[in-house]
This record gives structure tokens, C-alpha cells and sequence, in this order.
């Protein structure tokens, strides 16, 4: 993982990534956690101390995760040591311990910076444990998912987690403008040029300084680049993406909240940031699949029709044509009236049915193919509903022990108006038959 200024291991005597030179030299030139190192912030209140306790950096690549975890070891005199856990193992951890602990030996206490920690096994990560608790080191892991999901409990129960947060635009200039000073010339852009570049950073500071080191090389003298020959020069950045992760998960609630929502623009946006993203078509018809019959259910029984005719065309057409049946589903759930009327009702009827054990349906609706069932009672008194006034007999079809129970209330919307009425009268008649 790059991070924010992060040192590029480029030979200090040989030419160095602008991003290398603008890393910067003080807390305060830090741009974009305000809410981590701001004159209120969670950083700033700890430092006022002289003392940190374990952190654990969790945010997006390029946000300062790395240049903060070594200003912090600068701030509080501490020795500053740094491993990647993609590249180390046990053996790597011992040593880095008991140097560690030699240091502490001579009176100076070591910061451990551990980046991508999430990367660590249990058996690795529960080896901190015993070096945090007795002093040797002070922790700062930085990763970009979830420590909830990611991070042993133990871990996590001796960190502090800061939250750091994807650059804002206003962010972006900010370095761009730095760059610039550092530079000693202006960024070849127009306008809307600048802003197409901020953008493409995606909130990623360190790859907001590449771009325009790419801009000025491609450059000649007085030459200014529009938008469009721009993203000629540049290829695009990636979009921060982990189908596996939580960008997967995330952008997936967002699409399902905002068809839930009735927003078919905004669940068009998130339809299209995950196909952007790399992620499976299929995965997102199955997921549409799933609203029409949780969010839309018999409101609209068409919706379910909907979606697995746009499963089917995708398999059909494949990418890119069939995406666009897909977009339409989408459309088509997002403007959709909305129940949960059915999911609701299944969830209480599969409560109850675990719950009551082995009832037995009452003897009247139980086919008796034998003399000994007729005997002991089975299909006596049942009444074939073709032949009742309205077609509806209102017997009871519950277990005797178990009493009526009502499951399904469909609201006042769409289709489920009609259903609404047909259950109404059925109740009237079942009360005036009973």
C-alpha cells in the first residue's frame, strides 16, 4: 500500500518523486484529517500529554496514515521502526521486538509502525499482545479495512482506532497549489483541466502529486492541456475497489438503500461505480434479484419478473450490451412502489414455526386414504372451497393448538391495495361463517 507521502525508497542522491520531496516535515502540514490533528482533534488532545497508547490507522491508501505514524514518533521522542506485514513473519517480529527491547534497556521507548497489519494472522497479531502490555512498544498499525472484521479482538481492545478519511478536493488543491511553490511554476491545466485532475485523484493525496508530475513532463513550454487531452496524457486511477472487502459491501448497501429509497438516479450511480469497480455483473443480479422480492414483493409482482429477465438477458448478451438490461432492473426497482409486506411475514411465520415444535395440522384439512384414518376422524368436516358461496369456505387451516395468527399485512400501495381488499372481505366472511 502507498500512502501519503510515504518514502519512496529512492536513493536520496538520485532524482526523487515529487510526492518523496513534499512529504512533509510537521504535524501542522499535514492536510485533510482535521478531525484527527485540527486544534480539536483526537491526535492533538494526545499529544498534549507527551504520550500515545497503541492506535490503529484505518482509512483509504494516500490519506497520511504512514507520514502521520512517523511525525508522531518524532513529536513524542520515540524510535520509529517500520514493517510491512506482506513482506515480514515471526522471525522478522522476534528481532524487531528485542531490538525493541534493548532500546528500552537504554531509556528510549520505539513507536512500531506496521503497515497492511490487517495482513498479519491470529497467531501474529495476538504476538503484539505481550510487547504492548509491558511497554516495549507503542503500536501504530495502519490498513484499509475494517478492524472490526479484520483485527483480533485482543488487539483491538488495547488500540485506539483512528479513522482517517479520503482527501476532500479542497484538500487536493491544497498540495497541488504546494506542488506548485515546490515546483516553481504553475500546473499547464486550464480550469476545468485542474478540477478533471482533482478528481481523478480520488482522494489519494500521493497519487494527486503524481498525476501532476505526469502533467509537467508531458508538458512542452507554454503548452496548456484542456480536460480532454488530459486524460489523453494521464491514465485514470483506478477507483479504491475491493470486490472482497468493504468498498464491496459498502457500495452494494448504498445501490440496495437508495432502490429501497425509490432514487433511481442515485441507484443508477452506484450501479455503475460498482461495474466500474471490476465487480461481477451476475453478482449484481442476483442482489436485484433479492430487492424485488424483500423491498418490492407483491407491491409490484412484476418487479421480481423484472429482475430475472435482466439475469437472463446479461447471460444472454453478456458485457458490455447485457449490462444495460441490468441498468434498466435497476430503474425499474428504484420507481417501483415499495413493501416489505411478504418478508416481513415470512420472517413471523418462520419464528413461530420453530417455535412451536411438531403441531399437527387439525384433522379436517388431512386426506384420509384408509379406514382406520376415516375412523379416527381425518377430512371429517372439511369444506371444499369451490363449492362455498364466494369460493371461500373460512375454515381454519392452523394447528388447533396454536390458534389463528395473522403474518401478512399488506400495506396500502401498489398491487397489495387489491390484496388489501381481498383479505378484508375474507375476514368479514370468516367472522360472519364462524
Amino acid at each position: 500500500m502507498s500512502d501519503l507521502f510515504e518514502t519512496s525508497g529512492v536513493s536520496q542522491t538520485g532524482p526523487r518523486p515529487l510526492a518523496d520531496r513534499m512529504r512533509p516535515a510537521r504535524l501542522a502540514d499535514v492536510v485533510g484529517q482535521d478531525h484527527l490533528l485540527g486544534p480539536d482533534g483526537t491526535l492533538t488532545r494526545m499529544l498534549k500529554t507527551r504520550t500515545l497508547g497503541s492506535l490503529i490507522f484505518w482509512g483509504p491508501p494516500g490519506t497520511g496514515k504512514t507520514t502521520i505514524a512517523r511525525l508522531l514518533a518524532t513529536e513524542t521522542d520515540l524510535a520509529f521502526e517500520q514493517i510491512s506485514a506482506i513482506f515480514s513473519g515471526v522471525a522478522d517480529l522476534k528481532k524487531v521486538f528485542e531490538a525493541a527491547r534493548v532500546r528500552r534497556m537504554s531509556g528510549r521507548s520505539t513507536l512500531l509502525f506496521v503497515d497492511e497489519i490487517h495482513r498479519f494472522n491470529r497467531a501474529q497479531q495476538d504476538s503484539f499482545l505481550p510487547v504492548m502490555e509491558d511497554g516495549t512498544i507503542t503500536l501504530v498499525g495502519a490498513t484499509t479495512e475494517n478492524p472490526s472484521f479484520e483485527l483480533n479482538a485482543a488487539l483491538l481492545s488495547r488500540s485506539h482506532v483512528m479513522t482517517f478519511q479520503s482527501l476532500s478536493l479542497e484538500a487536493i488543491e491544497k498540495l497541488l497549489s504546494r506542488a506548485e511553490v515546490e515546483e516553481g511554476r504553475k500546473l499547464p491545466l486550464d480550469a476545468e483541466a485542474r478540477q478533471v485532475l482533482i478528481r481523478m485523484a480520488d482522494g489519494d493525496g500521493r497519487s494527486s502529486l503524481t498525476l501532476a508530475e505526469d502533467v509537467w513532463r508531458a508538458a512542452e513550454e507554454n503548452e496548456v492541456f484542456d480536460a480532454e487531452r488530459l486524460q489523453e496524457i494521464v491514465q485514470r486511477r483506478a477507483p479504491i475497489y475491493d470486490k472482497s472487502a468493504d468498498g464491496h459491501y459498502n457500495l452494494i448497501s448504498a445501490l440496495h438503500k437508495s432502490v429501497r429509497g425509490s432514487d433511481p438516479d442515485a441507484a443508477l450511480y452506484w450501479f455503475c461505480r460498482m461495474l466500474d469497480g471490476g465487480e461481477d455483473p451476475m453478482y449484481l443480479a442476483r442482489r436485484l434479484i433479492r430487492m424485488a422480492v424483500e423491498d418490492i414483493g407483491l407491491a409490484d409482482p412484476n418487479a421480481l419478473v423484472q429482475a430475472n429477465a435482466s439475469r437472463d438477458a446479461y447471460q444472454m448478451l453478456g458485457s458490455p450490451e447485457g449490462e444495460l438490461a441490468l441498468a434498466q432492473a435497476v430503474i425499474y426497482l428504484a420507481t417501483a412502489p415499495k413493501s416489505n409486506g411478504a418478508y416481513v411475514a415470512y420472517k413471523a411465520a418462520m419464528r413461530d414455526a420453530k417455535s412451536s415444535g411438531s403441531l399437527l395440522p387439525p384433522k379436517h384439512i388431512l386426506n384420509a386414504p384408509t379406514k382406520l384414518m376415516k375412523e379416527e376422524g381425518y377430512g371429517t368436516g372439511y369444506q371444499y372451497d369451490h363449492d362455498a358461496p364466494d369460493g371461500f369456505s373460512g375454515q381454519d387451516y392452523f394447528p388447533e393448538k396454536m390458534g389463528r395468527k395473522s403474518y401478512y399485512d399488506p400495506p396500502q400501495r401498489g398491487f397489495e391495495r387489491e390484496l388489501r381488499k381481498r383479505l378484508d372481505y375474507w375476514d368479514k366472511l370468516r367472522k360472519e361463517r364462524g
